[in-house]
């Protein structure tokens, strides 16, 4: 079955306002950007989100407002930004309805729903803040119909009397996104490197999409079925997007662009011109206060220039690629044998 689509009709069919919704890959590796963006042209909204290890991907989408519900264990650009800054300035500012659980049994969530499970018992947590301190209230989440009714529960162990244990809700997941090395037209993935959690969210969710660097033949993806990891019947539309995951690295085929990365952090510290101008003053008074130099940037890059710049202004992928130019993106192509480039 040949399930090849171009990324505008993918996001179009099978990305819809309110899904509950997942995307592969790790921070800065093997995101994929180039659904993220395409969603962000069409105006998709209204997520409610269940992220592994997140980056830029999420924090794009937090800061345009299209999150309803962020279920996350951390956002970051590693190695660029500690904490991404749409995601830390929506909370706190108190405009991100946001849950937070430790990354191992996120994880494990994603897991027990490719497996089917009803609920999650986990011996993690116990003990900590994670337990103490809900980021989504009980009365918050009544109001919620896609945020399940409470964050954990405590339940007896019925192998051992009287030890309890947390039961955690398993996400029942519409779409997932994900970034490969290679896939063939029916849906087959090789994911080379690390799998992270993708190949639990293409199992589990009702929708998949696939955005591959190289689209290859049913019958040569068949050659060495070991090196499969994503199968056919999980996906439902397989796009052909080289450099899909720009600025992130795609590992065995491209580096972070590091100036991208390094742009974003900066340009995402203010939401857009009125937001950059109010913290530019608060930032001035506070070194004044402390009888400091301030020096104040001039007409800064906000979020909103980037975006505009690097998303809204580009038609499609294609055009993207255009932009940043056939010498930037060729810099980026990893040195074969070591997997990064050489700086």
């Amino acid at each position: 079955m040949d399930k090849v689509m171009n990324l505008h009709d993918a996001v179009a069919k099978y990305v819809a306002t309110g899904d509950t919704i997942s995307f592969g890959g790790f921070t800065t590796n093997r995101k994929p950007y180039a659904a993220v963006y395409e969603i962000l042209r069409q105006g998709q909204k209204d997520f409610t989100v269940w992220a592994g290890p997140a980056g830029g991907d999420w924090d794009l989408l937090i800061g345009e407002g299209r999150v309803k519900a962020y279920i996350n264990c951390y956002t970051a650009n590693s190695g660029y930004t500690n904490v991404s800054r749409r995601f830390r300035a929506w909370i706190e500012e108190g405009k991100l309805a946001y849950e937070d659980y430790s990354q191992d049994v996120l994880m494990l969530q994603l897991h027990a729903a490719s497996l089917g499970l009803p609920f999650l018992p986990v011996r993690l947590m116990q003990g900590s803040g994670l337990t103490e301190f809900w980021g989504i209230s009980k009365e918050k989440r009544a109001e919620m119909d896609t945020v399940d009714s409470l964050k954990f529960a405590y339940v007896d162990n019925p192998f051992n009397p009287g030890e309890k244990v947390v039961a955690v809700p398993v996400p029942k997941l519409d779409t997932a996104i994900i970034h490969v090395q290679k896939a063939s037209p029916d849906g087959t993935c090789i994911i080379e490197g690390d799998e992270f959690h993708d190949v639990d969210i293409a199992v589990a969710a009702k929708k998949v999409i696939v955005t591959c660097e190289e689209l290859v033949s049913n019958e040569w993806i068949r050659r060495d079925p070991t090196k499969n990891k994503i199968f056919g019947e999980c996906v439902d539309a397989v796009c052909h997007v080289p450099y899909g995951a720009w600025p992130a690295q795609c590992y065995n085929y491209y580096d972070c662009d590091d100036a991208a990365m390094k742009e974003y952090d900066k340009a995402s510290k203010y939401q857009d011109a009125e937001d950059a101008k109010k913290k530019i003053a608060k930032e001035a008074e506070k070194a004044a206060k402390k009888g400091l130099p301030y020096n104040a940037p001039v007409n800064p890059e906000t979020f909103a220039d980037y975006t505009e710049k690097w998303i809204y202004s580009c038609k499609d992928h294609d055009e993207l690629l255009d932009k940043i130019g056939g010498s930037r993106l060729a810099k980026l192509r990893v040195i074969p044998g070591l997997g990064y480039v050489q700086r």
